[in-house]
């Protein structure tokens, strides 16, 4: 009974903890698979074009109520810092079509690349164990961060910026 008790207490505890990035995690940072994905309209988008840019590859879907609270941050932080050399790009994960994912995209303003996912991008990047599942890779093409779920918009803006502009040497 006890040991139940304390299993109880140990998953309520955890489940409060403060989500951590998992950019502190042993292992990062790596380089970003490369890949070669469909926007809505059937053009192709690759990996390539951002070189040199520090890209937020978010997946997500329209489903996904975590996902559809922290869209309007990365429509923010597009706008505040693309200029700054900033990409985000949102690979959803719907299965439906391509029609709800653009009218997904009118209806919250995205500003930003929407690509149609694919099995070979979520192995690529794997493990995805829901969404959202949000990486940010440097300017060179290694992956600084990761995140599962949402996290409030202020705190990713500063691992954004961590990598977008690291402290001088």
């Amino acid at each position: 009974m006890k040991s139940g008790i304390f299993r109880l207490a140990a998953a309520v505890l955890l489940s409060l903890a403060p989500a951590v990035p998992m950019g502190a995690a042993p292992g990062l940072p790596v380089p970003a698979a490369p890949w070669k994905l469909k926007d809505v309209d059937g053009r192709p988008v690759t990996s390539d074009q951002f070189k040199g840019k520090v890209v937020v590859l978010d997946f997500w879907a329209t489903w996904c109520a975590p996902c559809k609270t922290e869209i309007p941050g990365y429509v923010a932080l597009q706008k505040k810092y693309g200029a700054d050399g900033l990409v985000v790009v949102g690979v959803s994960m719907d299965t439906g079509g391509t029609a709800d994912v653009r009218q997904f995209i009118k209806d919250f303003g995205i500003n930003y690349t929407v690509v149609i996912g694919d099995d070979t991008i979520v192995s690529a990047f794997a493990p995805i164990d829901g969404y959202p599942t949000t990486f940010i890779i440097d300017r060179d093409g290694l992956i600084r961060n990761k995140k599962l779920g949402k996290r409030p918009a202020a705190d990713f803006e500063k691992d954004v910026l961590a990598v977008l502009r690291p402290p001088a040497s």
